[in-house]
């Protein structure tokens, strides 16, 4: 395919393979041909199988468990893509991992989602594309362009179809502070009232519940957060709404499932009656529970990914 003069590839690396065929057929197009694998040391190979000069390249690589592999990948693909020539190459990044490093918590703490910024564009990639940053905040990290999609938008549809006629049961629930905004515009997507769970993080991934603001006795709630991790603060949130805040039944739903450690235990032994996730990381086997949904982004990454060859604006799929 061409655009603009210029043809456009896409090429997947290790991270979410099928993810990135989806996001390809939604353009028309074949995955590009590329081999990413490790030698025997355990170092990255990458070696693409078509010639890339003077096209319109695009990545796809979320750098999500293990992060370390994948940015690898991600950075070594986007050199070799520029010492072969190609005209423009767009980072992908439906997950962009290391955004919870996002400032200096303490004393002498590094800063890594603006390191990641930095070796992104130091490796050659020219723009790049991602949903749901931890912080909005780290846009500025970037001294390349940056397209910062929006969950949310493909969340409250399937919330509205799920539940046509019910809505007015429904209150929106931030799980914290830094996700109220989040959770606002989810609400006014719905049209439903907005209550804040007031928590008190003691270290990583170790939180308490102090309060609920807002009114939740007597309704259903959706928890709307940007990623689940441990699934500790969901978990114990779910739990707070309905022992604490009287809430009826308890949905939730994020862009990213990260699913470390036993999180998939816990959201099966918790109050989360539904917990929908976007398919930002692959969820292997062994995370696919009855109470998981997987809503596919492939759509909004794909008109994205057209928008940009084209040189058209990506802001109205934020609308």
């Amino acid at each position: 395919m061409i655009i603009n003069g210029n043809p456009v590839k896409i090429f997947a690396a290790n991270s979410n393979r099928q993810l990135a065929a989806d996001i390809a057929a939604n353009v028309g197009q074949p995955l590009g041909d590329v081999t990413v694998g490790h030698f025997s040391d355990g170092e990255i190979a990458v070696s693409f199988g078509e010639s890339v000069r003077g096209s319109d390249v695009f990545v796809v690589q979320s750098t999500s468990a293990p992060v370390n592999d994948h940015l690898m990948e991600l950075l070594i693909m986007t050199d070799a893509l520029r010492r072969a020539s190609a005209y423009r190459i767009t980072a992908v990044m439906p997950y962009y991992g290391y955004a919870r490093q996002d400032r200096k918590a303490k004393a002498r703490d590094a800063i890594s989602a603006k390191l990641v910024a930095n070796m992104l564009a130091a490796a050659g990639a020219d723009r790049v594309l991602t949903m749901d940053l931890h912080s909005p905040q780290i846009q500025g990290f970037f001294d390349i362009p940056l397209d910062h999609l929006t969950g949310v938008n493909i969340l409250a549809p399937y919330f509205r179809e799920r539940f046509i006629g019910e809505l007015d049961e429904f209150v929106t629930v931030s799980p914290d502070l830094g996700s109220v905004t989040r959770a606002r515009n989810f609400a006014n997507l719905l049209g439903i009232p907005l209550a804040i769970v007031d928590k008190r993080r003691q270290h990583a991934n170790v939180s308490e519940v102090m309060n609920i603001i807002g009114e939740v006795r007597g309704r259903r709630v959706i928890i709307l957060d940007d990623m689940v991790d441990t699934g500790g603060s969901l978990c114990n949130a779910a739990a707070a709404l309905v022992q604490k805040g009287g809430a009826t039944e308890v949905y939730a739903c994020a862009t990213h499932a990260v699913l470390s450690g036993n999180a998939v235990e816990r959201i099966q032994q918790s109050h989360i009656k539904e917990m929908v996730f976007l398919n930002t990381i692959a969820l292997p086997d062994d995370k696919k529970i009855d109470k998981i949904k997987v809503i596919s982004v492939a759509d909004v990454f794909g008109q994205a990914v057209y928008r940009i060859a084209a040189e058209k604006p990506v802001s109205p799929l934020f609308m």
